[in-house]
């Protein structure tokens, strides 16, 4: 790793002029999990970090019966797994922060980081898109907010503006009649990182759908709202055989990643099988414990 410079601004507007200034010269740090590794590899080699530890600003989680969940950016995974408000509020994401990569990378990587590096394997994207999270972005001129959709634009390339911060991640209230679920597949429990993962968020009464999102992600470039599966669900009667049809039309519906991981035709199976487990559980259908998931 080659020598930088550390700078700590206190607040996003200080912090966003050092980048406009500096430019493909410096990277922002966060929990600094992806980017160490990063410039250890020699990946990545910026003269200047800008690291937001100091920006009170980026910190806390809050909830607002109006707004919903507000999550600082610089909010740990651990934090969200261990909030009483994500927990009583939107429990499925807290599950899912309790399940992400590993303990180290729980108790040091940040929410916004994560975003912000665009890994299509990992957990939170497809999570949050599935909830209907916005992110709002900030710099020194101002702010804009943009849903998850699209801040999340290709492989590892997000629409962050080269001197904008993610400032916090909004989650909107969730209906008294939805129930949500995210699944992630690992080919082995040595694995951090999912292959597949599937996150459904149903409006219903019993196994009656009334209204369904369903993303996938890990085995796609981006996360991927499959709108014409969730069509299916929509005003049905949720059965076993639903549930199935459902998820092959969601495996038909992607374009796999094919690489060392795992193949096109691997990953689309894994995808169905993980869909149906994941709508079972959703709509009470299931009766045993999701194979591959780890609590």
């Amino acid at each position: 790793m080659r020598e930088f410079d550390y700078l700590e601004p206190t607040s996003v507007q200080e912090a966003s002029r050092m980048l406009a200034d500096l430019g493909d010269e410096a990277r922002l740090m966060a929990g600094g999990t992806a980017l160490m590794l990063a410039m250890r590899q020699r990946m990545l080699v910026p003269t200047h970090i800008v690291s937001a530890a100091r920006i009170e600003a980026l910190r806390g989680i809050r909830w607002d019966a109006t707004e919903g969940l507000r999550i600082g950016a610089l909010s740990r995974h651990i934090d969200i797994a261990r909030s009483e408000l994500v927990q009583r509020h939107v429990p499925m994401l807290a599950d899912m922060a309790a399940r992400l990569a590993n303990p180290q990378v729980r108790h040091q990587g940040t929410l916004g980081g994560n975003l912000c590096y665009g890994d299509p394997s990992t957990d939170p994207p497809g999570c949050l898109m599935a909830l209907g999270a916005q992110l709002v972005l900030a710099n020194h001129r101002g702010e804009r907010v943009l849903p998850v959709e699209e801040f999340l634009v290709d492989f590892f390339e997000t629409a962050l503006g080269p001197d904008e911060l993610v400032l916090e991640v909004r989650v909107p209230p969730l209906s008294e009649d939805a129930t949500g679920h995210y699944t992630r597949f690992r080919r082995t429990a040595a694995e951090h990182r999912p292959l597949v993962n599937v996150s459904v968020l149903a409006r219903h009464e019993g196994r009656l759908c009334r209204q369904a999102r369903i993303v996938v992600g890990a085995s796609v470039p981006v996360p991927q709202r499959v709108r014409e599966a969730e069509a299916l669900l929509e005003g049905a009667m949720v059965t076993p055989r639903l549930a199935e049809d459902v998820a092959a039309r969601v495996a038909e519906a992607i374009e796999p990643i094919d690489d060392l991981r795992g193949s096109q035709e691997f990953r689309r199976e894994m995808v169905r099988v993980n869909t149906q487990r994941t709508l079972e559980q959703v709509f009470g259908l299931a009766v045993a414990p999701i194979e591959g998931e780890t609590r």
